[in-house]
């Protein structure tokens, strides 16, 4: 638990280092005032928490220091990330075992998401951190649109040893989709993960491709993909909001993967995320290594944007 919690400390280091700045180390031992309260106002919009995050937590420390003038700023980050954790209730997703005792199907999970996301990185962290954990997987090259998408992933299987089922540039994305699912059903792995394609010539073909392939693996399984995860690039802030809503409208989201929290200073994203579409986080990319794709704790990322320790 505090390895975990100490992974989350470092990756969201920009977000608590931003938001310290803005406060003067409020939170290193200040005694609360009027002109403090102010600084974490500032510092969690900029940090992008939203209007509706920021207003709960101000409220909870300002009843807070009414009832006790002599508040620290220790207690008040405490009241920060108690707030934040119940805002967050019902935000972390957990993976099912993949297959029943006995055998069956395998699940396959679908990351969507724009180019830049870190979408094909993602993947095989993804297949890295599954396997990991004792349970086999089958990677898809599905993004053959992008010139050395496939290149990209077939470097990361290489060099994590994951099984790659993937094709040339160009070639039909759904075609590689169903030999995947066919391999990883001969093989008898318990997870397909399908990297696809982040942008065509317009949207409209972009969410056609993904039709295509979601129709294409149902034939197979009617039930795949039993995942549908948009990839998000963190330091987008709030901006990240629309792009989320647009693909849930058009592919049914059913998880997302936060990533690039390591390199911004504005984590409250995550908040906002899910406070406007209620899609359950799974997984946050708190680093470039393999291992720094981690599965999402409201609890750790709460205390760890307050600076707080586990």
């Amino acid at each position: 638990m505090f390895s975990l919690f100490k992974k989350f400390k470092e990756g969201l280091t920009k977000t608590v280092a931003a938001i310290a700045a803005k406060t003067h180390g409020l939170f290193g031992g200040r005694k609360i005032d009027a002109a403090s309260l102010d600084e974490l106002e500032e510092a969690l919009y900029t940090a992008d928490f939203g209007v509706e995050t920021t207003t709960e937590i101000l409220d909870e420390i300002k009843a807070a220091y009414r009832r006790d003038p002599s508040l620290q700023g220790q207690q008040a980050a405490a009241i920060g990330a108690t707030v934040l954790t119940r805002v967050l209730a019902g935000s972390e997703g957990r993976l099912e075992e993949a297959r029943p005792a006995g055998g069956g199907l395998p699940k396959v999970i679908c990351l969507i998401g724009v180019n830049g996301s870190g979408k094909t990185t993602t993947t095989a962290k993804l297949a890295h951190k599954l396997k990991g954990d004792g349970q086999s997987v089958l990677v898809a090259a599905c993004d053959t649109f992008r010139a050395a998408a496939v290149e990209q992933l077939r470097s990361w299987a290489d060099r994590l040893k994951l099984d790659l089922v993937a094709s040339r540039t160009g070639a039909d994305a759904a075609a590689v989709a169903f030999d995947a699912w066919q391999a990883a059903k001969a093989r008898g792995a318990d997870w397909l993960i399908v990297d696809t394609a982040g942008r065509l010539h317009t949207k409209s073909n972009l969410m056609e491709e993904l039709a295509k392939i979601r129709r294409v693996l149902q034939k197979n399984d009617p039930s795949a993909p039993q995942h549908r995860w948009l990839v998000v690039d963190g330091s987008l802030g709030s901006n990240s909001i629309e792009q989320a809503r647009v693909f849930h409208q058009s592919f049914g989201l059913t998880g997302l993967i936060v990533t690039k929290l390591d390199g911004t200073s504005r984590g409250g994203a995550v908040v906002g995320i899910y406070r406007q579409l209620k899609i359950p986080i799974y997984f946050i990319g708190l680093g470039e290594q393999p291992d720094d794709l981690q599965p999402f704790s409201a609890e750790n990322y709460a205390r760890a944007v307050f600076g707080l320790e586990s």
